[in-house]
């Protein structure tokens, strides 16, 4: 779901576009590579400290050129240990056009920004046992660009007010407009339905694999969240399409397994799920935001003749753009949105009010910086979210519709692929109490006979709880938000450790069978209470506190 997220995306690019008020130079010092699939690389390596502060780790950053005006940005972080070993991981962020900085800054890349503009290592970065591909996907998202040209760009709006004929800023601005260097606003360069950007990934890691073809025989894991939860069961099923079809000039990607956090999978499910997280039977924090009143609103929205339930399954029925299209939007609007309207809270974690300054966007400035930006070779500005892509999307309502993502995810699990979609517990928009439905719809009767155990870390704390059956696992993280290694980071550590190697989320200590059940309670019944709820707005200036799970005072 991406509502919510494109606001910051604006708010973000104001403060960066403001700060340097001026355009991209273009980028010099790429090595070009052919890469596999009739790509072609372009890379260099990133100095230390940029971003990965370990003295001897190596990182790249460029582009594989997918198409004419498809240019994909990846910035590819060695593992801290034994990199020609280790597995190689690619995580993308969702949205649609949300960009995988956001993970990489935000989550769990090497390094997070503190407010001074000054990277800090974090201990907790997935490149501790993997290797690390961050990819942005669509084209447009983050500094994957198509046709890129000097603009006048409105940061209230999100979109480009003007084309620019030179890289002069022009003295007649209005009000919440910057200069900048984007890509152009043509929607036919841009995919509008996640059925449509298989092949680009599938072709940036052709691309990527011909360029640095030690990494092509390692095992290939995909992580994301969000809206992932629709592009990672595509993007498996395409790969392994392609391994059984592939082109004579491409390789076999040895794909193992896929982690999804707070998914977006099936809107049927979720948008009901809105309802069950807050009115009944409620979440865990004894947190309940609404009245009696917009509690009924809410479920004649959802439920009434007509409306939102109503409406997704005429788009699952006809298929036609103009119908999901319509149906998302009235679910999205008359549903979703009822929590942002009445609950002035964050829809991404319900303990904190609005606005929200976690998990911190320091890294936004950072990103349009002119060092930073020549380091990585970027050629155009930064924004956490493509405009372009989130309107192609939205014009085929494709958040609205299913795309086959349980159907996906049961069919790899039967090709021997590992899954473990995993969800923090105080997000509303992708919310643990839906990604638990989706589970079972995945899991089938083998899940449902699993029971819950507790998560064992080497945190002095219980994270959350498992449910798995096989190579299938269900995590619910608790005290976390929409971006759960933000919030939990030694349990999603440890968890994308145990999904990698295929040991057991659980403990870690075994290699399931596919006969192995955990066994406990087949609910999860853990309840938080509201000691972790903020009831004022946190000033900017706080930092969170992963072990209480609060601000620091």
């Amino acid at each position: 779901m991406l509502f919510a997220r494109l606001s910051l995306a604006a708010l973000a690019m104001a403060a960066a576009a403001n700060a340097k008020n001026g355009f991209v130079s273009t980028p010099t010092g790429f090595t070009t590579k052919q890469g596999h699939a009739n790509t072609t690389v372009r890379y260099k390596e990133v100095p230390t400290g940029i971003c990965e502060t370990t003295e001897g780790v190596k990182s790249y950053s460029g582009y594989v050129d997918t198409a004419e005006n498809e240019h994909m940005f990846f910035w590819f972080f060695e593992a801290r240990h034994n990199p020609e070993k280790a597995p190689l991981t690619v995580w993308f962020n969702g949205g649609p056009g949300s960009s995988s900085m956001i993970g990489l800054f935000q989550e769990n890349g090497p390094c997070r920004v503190n407010p001074d503009g000054k990277v800090h290592n974090n201990k907790h970065a997935w490149s501790e046992v993997s290797n690390m591909l961050f990819i942005d996907q669509p084209v447009t998202t983050g500094l994957s660009y198509s046709v890129v040209s000097p603009v006048v760009y409105n940061t209230y709006s999100g979109s480009i007010v003007r084309k620019l004929d030179s890289d002069e800023c022009p003295d007649d601005l209005k009000k919440h407009e910057v200069c900048a260097t984007l890509s152009l606003p043509d929607e036919t360069d841009v995919p509008s339905t996640t059925r449509d950007t298989p092949p680009a990934v599938w072709k940036l890691l052709q691309g990527f694999m011909g360029a640095f073809p030690e990494y092509s025989n390692r095992s290939l894991h995909l992580t994301t969240e969000s809206y992932g939860g629709h592009y990672a069961p595509a993007f498996g099923t395409y790969i392994l399409e392609q391994n059984e079809n592939k082109p004579d000039d491409a390789v076999t990607l040895n794909l193992k397994s896929i982690l999804i956090g707070n998914g977006w999978y099936d809107p049927m499910v979720q948008y009901q799920a809105y309802y069950n997280f807050t009115v009944s039977p409620g979440n865990t924090y004894d947190l309940y935001p609404f009245n009696k009143s917009i509690s009924d609103k809410m479920y004649d929205n959802l439920y009434g003749e007509g409306k939102c339930i109503d409406q997704l399954k005429e788009c699952y029925s006809s298929k036609a753009n103009k119908v999901c299209r319509k149906a998302d939007s009235y679910c999205a609007e008359n549903v979703e949105a009822i929590f942002d309207t009445y609950a002035n809270r964050d829809e991404y974690d319900i303990r904190e009010l609005m606005p929200d300054s976690f998990p911190y966007s320091n890294y936004v400035d950072y990103m349009n910086t002119e060092e930073v930006q020549s380091a990585i070779g970027a050629y155009q500005n930064y924004s956490e979210s493509s405009a372009i892509v989130s309107k192609a999307f939205s014009r085929t309502g494709d958040d609205g519709r299913r795309e086959g993502a349980v159907k996906n995810l049961r069919s790899l699990l039967q090709q021997g692929i590992s899954v473990t979609l995993h969800a923090g517990d105080a997000d509303y928009n992708c919310n643990w109490l839906g990604g638990e439905v989706i589970a079972h719809k995945v899991g089938g009767d083998d899940f449902a006979k699993a029971g819950y155990v507790d998560m064992q870390t080497t945190g002095s704390q219980t994270p959350g709880q498992v449910k798995q059956a096989g190579n299938f696992s269900f995590v619910r993280i608790y005290y976390s938000g929409h971006e759960v290694p933000f919030y939990q980071p030694v349990a999603a550590l440890e968890m994308f450790n145990r999904t990698i190697h295929g040991k057991d989320v659980a403990t870690g200590r075994q290699s399931p069978s596919d006969t192995y059940k955990t066994k406990g309670s087949t609910t999860s019944n853990f309840r938080q209470g509201n000691a972790t709820v903020q009831y004022e707005v946190v000033s900017p200036n706080v930092t969170y506190n992963p072990i209480t799970h609060k601000p620091n005072n």
